[in-house]
């Protein structure tokens, strides 16, 4: 299915740090990005956690830009959220990508994430989708007073990825493998 890639994030430091109510470290260098380069089972080169082990589960992180835009409409915002505040790795359009993170279905068991692939032109990119990239604190601050309460089931997924590759920003093709 056709998506659209409308944001990437490569931040190589956590502006996340201490109390929200101080504010986020300044990043050293911007963080948008109009392509990234994703290595099987590391992440995003040049991002924090890229080769992490403690990270290897949630290397890659994406949001849909519909969530940030219900964030909007919730809060009665004036204008359009930036994308690149949330610091999800990659935001983009056209799917509801929440519904691919691992969960407990009504029973208790449990319902592991989905692989799917991502190709904007370049070859496709296998991804694991692992667990929700629940909303913090930091929203509130970051993005609007409320919006961590306004993200709560839509913050986006935690993902490794499977295979190598680059994505760039435009549209692209998503593809579910299982």
């Amino acid at each position: 299915m056709l998506v659209e890639l409308v944001a990437f994030v490569v931040s190589r430091e956590h502006a996340f740090e201490g109390r929200p109510q101080d504010g986020p470290r300044p990043d050293p260098e911007p963080v948008a990005r109009t392509e990234i380069e994703i290595r099987a089972e590391l992440g995003i080169v040049g991002d924090r956690y890229y080769g992490q082990k403690i990270h290897k589960n949630a290397a890659v992180t994406l949001i849909d830009a519909a969530s940030l835009d219900e964030v909007v409409r919730t809060l009665g915002l004036p204008e359009p959220l930036d994308p690149h505040l949330s610091r999800r790795n990659i935001t983009l359009r056209g799917y509801p990508i929440d519904e691919l993170a691992a969960h407990r279905a009504a029973d208790g068991s449990r319902v592991p994430g989905r692989r799917f692939t991502l190709d904007s032109g370049s070859g496709p990119i296998t991804f694991q989708a692992n667990r929700p990239a629940n909303p913090c604190a930091w929203m509130d601050e970051v993005l609007a007073p409320g919006a961590m309460k306004a993200l709560r089931g839509h913050g986006g997924i935690r993902t490794t990825p499977l295979t190598s590759g680059t994505l760039h920003l435009g549209p692209a093709d998503l593809t579910l493998l299982d």
